[in-house]
């Protein structure tokens, strides 16, 4: 099972896990890597867990010096190693980074993990949640006097670990294509989420936005950043930073003289969204669209997934795709040359494991 993208020809040993390393796997695999995934005796991923799309499964029992020995013969003929446990667990199996080292000199090793493979937290248990209010970047959302409210998982153990994760093995593929070795990768979600909050940093330096929560430009308390709700009980997302986008705003809604010259005077941006809100309450959402979506006035509905795979836009770039009936997000980015693709479902415990152990050219133990 390889794929045609731009990471063809990569194969991967993948250990299974939850959440952001089988997603990383996800995206390898979008890209064309050769994915094996290594799943306990007599389990596998959920039929419908995307994240486990496009790769084979082999079922090795990794108490078993035999399995052990199998997964060691897969690490020599493999380019990359993704794995999520927690420090110390792959040292204690025989599979940590100097024994793979010793049998593969060239392996790219990609460790996920929340806190990191030291520090005063990394053996201790944790979710999105808290890697992402450690770093720094949960404070910021939410509403003004509300609590913080945590975006899905989408920040910390997407955002700031799987994207994170693939693009240290691509960078370190990159370095060994000079070199000739392989290297360790930790990706700590902590690490990652902190570092999402570059673009934050400066905003809050530079005196642009409040990095408190419900006060800040992006972050909800601005007029012209923020939701608001329709007749019809729908949202609209409206994103009219600039004052010309803002301007446009104001004439296609036909608002008042006075709110269309209180855009940056924060003392009033309560009353501000206030009218902004009666307004926009007035009249279903599919009026608002009609009269401003595609202008720059940066108006846009707020969809769940199955809407926004029907919406015109979404529709033209297939960014939804449904592949066997499942709605699923397509391959990202997208190539001029090599493009990515879905490699197929999610396997069964154990399928495609003999087929590709077969192609690596290796023999279980």
């Amino acid at each position: 099972m390889s794929g045609a993208g731009p990471l063809s020809g990569v194969k991967v040993v993948e250990f299974a896990g939850l959440g952001p390393p089988p997603f990383a796997a996800m995206l390898l695999s979008d890209m064309g890597c050769e994915v094996l995934r290594i799943d306990r005796p007599g389990s596998g991923p959920s039929p419908r867990d995307v994240s486990c799309r496009g790769r084979a499964s082999l079922q090795l029992d990794l108490k078993s010096p035999a399995d052990i020995e199998t997964a060691l013969r897969l690490i020599e003929k493999a380019d990359v190693l993704v794995e999520g446990f927690r420090p110390g667990v792959m040292e204690r199996l025989g599979l940590g980074p100097d024994a793979a080292a010793a049998r593969n000199p060239g392996l790219v090793y990609g460790r996920m993990t929340g806190w990191g493979q030291e520090g005063p937290l990394a053996h201790a248990a944790g979710h999105d949640i808290g890697y992402i209010g450690v770093s720094g970047a949960l404070d910021g959302i939410g509403e003004l006097d509300g609590p913080p409210v945590p975006p899905l998982n989408l920040v910390g153990d997407f955002g700031g670990g799987s994207l994170y994760l693939v693009m240290g093995i691509c960078a370190a593929l990159v370095e060994r294509a000079r070199s000739g070795l392989g290297q360790v990768i930790d990706a700590a979600i902590v690490d990652g989420s902190a570092s999402l909050m570059a673009n934050a940093m400066w905003l809050m330096a530079d005196g642009i936005t409040d990095p408190r929560r419900g006060h800040g430009t992006l972050g909800g308390a601005a007029p012209f950043y923020r939701c608001y709700l329709c007749a019809d009980d729908r949202w609209i997302a409206v994103g009219a930073i600039e004052p010309q986008f803002w301007a446009l705003l104001m004439n296609l809604i036909e608002a008042p003289a006075d709110l269309r010259a209180r855009q940056y005077d924060k003392a009033s941006w309560p009353q501000s969204a206030a009218e902004l809100a009666a307004i926009f309450r007035a009249r279903p959402a599919a009026h608002w669209l009609d009269l401003l979506e595609g202008t720059d006035a940066c108006v846009s509905p707020v969809l769940g997934p199955e809407e926004a795979a029907a919406h015109p836009h979404m529709a033209a770039r297939q960014t939804w795709v449904k592949p066997g009936g499942q709605l699923q997000p397509a391959p990202a980015p997208r190539f001029s040359r090599t493009p990515g693709a879905i490699q197929g479902p999610p396997p069964a415990g154990g399928q495609g494991g003999a087929e590709m152990l077969e192609s690596w050219g290796v023999t279980r133990a």
